[in-house]
């Protein structure tokens, strides 16, 4: 017995309404000897999460754009919550009750999804699919949010380094549901868990993230670190993409959108060299955004959705690469073009 088909039939999602140019960082950005590595060339303009601004508000404010478009029905059937945090509000608790309790909702699942990082929409997307696929229900909503550059890289003394330039703010929302009117028809994940101790944070006097001192925390980065990063997501989303391809009976260069994360410019220049994509067909809010790290791919999804570069049909790849590379994943749709 087949399984059913599960489609991704809209994403809604949410900037902060702070928004803020280059000129914020690299008046401050003194004497980081990262300040000049191409990981680290800000963008025009990011958004920054107001230090009041939880993740539960971003993502209750991204879901009212779905309510606006569908109504406030569209909620009561959601059987499956899937929520992704990439700096949590409270480190031991996840948002996905507080979602449900603010939505009034009350999910037969309600799942938080700590690891996929930058990926993690596509993770949850293949955790959505395979629970409405087997019978947990008809509906999924999966939420991602990202408060860290208001909250982390505003700090006094982040905000003077390299990676302090980068980072945005925002929240998404995807409505699954099982039905055949935007079909998900692959998905590809991988795990690097060789890569997964890379990631690491670090504050100056040294200490671990839960002790209390005076050094403010921040990602643990050098010159070594940044060159392994790189050449892991250099390899490991067009691997990934090439996979979902295959399967798929599409060539990558027929691909009519591709959608990523955007941890900078340089990555998304080499995968569409590696892909043979022109820069035209892959979306990106980079200059606008910044790294939206989780958020990225439904927000420059919902960018093609609204300016009509894609219409009813259209394979869309989304893509992305986790951390410090300990985790890849790419999963193909065929847009269904409605979004009520």
């Amino acid at each position: 017995m087949s399984q059913p088909t599960v489609s991704l039939i809209d994403v809604a999602t949410y900037l902060p309404e702070n928004r803020v140019s280059a000129e914020w960082y690299t008046q401050l950005s003194g004497d980081d000897d990262m300040r000049d590595n191409p990981m680290f060339r800000p963008p025009n303009f990011r958004h920054h999460a107001a230090d009041d601004e939880s993740n539960v508000d971003m993502i209750q404010r991204a879901v009212g754009a779905l309510i606006d478009r569908h109504g406030p029905a569209v909620l009561d059937d959601v059987d499956v919550l899937l929520t992704h945090s990439q700096l949590p509000d409270l480190p031991i608790l996840g948002a996905g009750g507080e979602v449900a309790k603010r939505l009034g909702i009350n999910p037969e699942w309600i799942i938080d999804v700590h690891n996929g990082g930058c990926a993690a929409f596509v993770l949850m997307l293949k955790l959505a699919r395979q629970l409405l696929a087997s019978g947990a229900g008809r509906t999924a909503l999966i939420a991602v949010a990202q408060n860290a550059a208001g909250k982390i890289f505003e700090q006094e003394q982040v905000r003077k380094l390299a990676q302090a330039s980068v980072p945005g703010d925002g929240a998404a929302v995807g409505l699954v549901t099982v039905s055949d009117s935007s079909p998900v028809l692959d998905i590809e994940c991988r795990y690097y868990g060789e890569n997964a101790t890379d990631m690491t944070l670090a504050a100056d006097p040294a200490r671990r993230w839960w002790e209390a001192g005076p050094g403010q925390g921040y990602v643990g980065f050098n010159e070594g670190k940044i060159i392994k990063v790189l050449a892991r997501g250099n390899r490991q989303v067009p691997q990934v993409v090439r996979a979902v391809c295959d399967r798929i009976g599409v060539k990558p260069v027929d691909l009519d959108l591709l959608v990523t994360n955007q941890p900078n410019r340089l990555l998304l220049r080499n995968w569409n060299e590696a892909l043979g994509i022109s820069p035209d067909r892959h979306r990106d809010t980079f200059q606008e955004c910044g790294n939206l790290f989780a958020v990225a791919i439904p927000v420059n999804l919902e960018a093609a959705v609204l300016d009509g570069q894609i219409g009813a049909g259209d394979i869309v790849m989304m893509a992305g690469f986790a951390h410090a590379g300990d985790f890849a994943g790419a999963a193909a749709i065929q847009w269904g073009g409605s979004r009520t």
